[in-house]
């Protein structure tokens, strides 16, 4: 339980490596004041350099947060930044790890809000009285035909293009996340997860589940079940928090 200001913020996660894949390319931090979770992608080695490249820039901010006032806005661009910077030089320095990319959603935790930055297709959904709504949008060509009504999200789930991204966080590439602030109150619920989830659990599920299970431990643990049952095809990553 961490208290900041009048509200306070607690969190649990579950992460695995799901039915189908041999290493976890999920990466995910948490703090009293950060929650991040990235999917890698480039390769089950690159995919795993990736992910946690982007969350070691994330866990410094962390560390920064706690000795400097810094604007939260302005920080988590520049992390996003930084973490790209960082892929870079590390697929300089090695052939292997060229075009390594990551998913990245954050939210930063200012005691009456949420900073969002966002690249790709892990999500992060709002649970507010008994409503769920996803508040992140998708960075995928599958998400861009949902948009021009050409296909509906019920058929986006299943269609074989739905993890091919427009936009990550990519070695040699340039940072673009969405960046935008989600004003919290009492009783809400934050889920932010890879895709590992969503592919698989479909959004009502997951507003039942989230709305059903009240213990956090007990509800991220239901919420990778729920994906390995559905077959588990990728690693499965999920933080749960609730404001109170």
């Amino acid at each position: 339980m961490e208290p900041s200001g009048s509200l306070t913020l607690r969190y649990a996660i579950a992460t695995d490596v799901g039915q189908r894949r041999d290493a976890n390319e999920d990466s995910v931090f948490t703090s009293s004041r950060l929650l991040a979770v990235a999917d890698g992608m480039g390769g089950h080695v690159a995919g795993e350099v990736a992910s946690s490249t982007a969350i070691s820039a994330i866990t410094e901010l962390d560390q920064r947060l706690e000795a400097d006032d810094l604007d939260p806005t302005e920080a988590l661009s520049e992390t996003v930044t930084d973490a790209v910077q960082r892929l870079t030089s590390l697929a300089d320095e090695d052939p292997a790890l060229q075009g390594m990319g990551t998913t990245l959603t954050a939210m930063l935790w200012d005691g009456a809000r949420f900073v969002v930055a966002h690249v790709g297709d892990s999500r992060a959904y709002r649970l507010r009285d008994g409503e769920l709504e996803q508040i992140t949008r998708d960075h995928t060509v599958v998400q861009e035909l949902v948009d021009q009504g050409r296909i509906t999200p019920e058929a986006a789930m299943t269609h074989p293009s739905r993890s091919v991204l427009t936009r990550a966080l990519q070695s040699g590439g340039h940072a673009d996340p969405d960046v935008f602030t989600v004003e919290v109150k009492a009783g809400d619920r934050y889920l932010i997860c890879s895709d590992g989830l969503t592919d698989v659990v479909s959004p009502d599920v997951l507003g039942e589940t989230l709305e059903a299970v009240t213990d956090l431990d007990a509800v991220v643990l239901r919420l990778v079940e729920l994906a390995n049952d559905g077959g588990g095809p990728d690693n499965i990553t999920c933080v749960v928090a609730d404001v109170s």
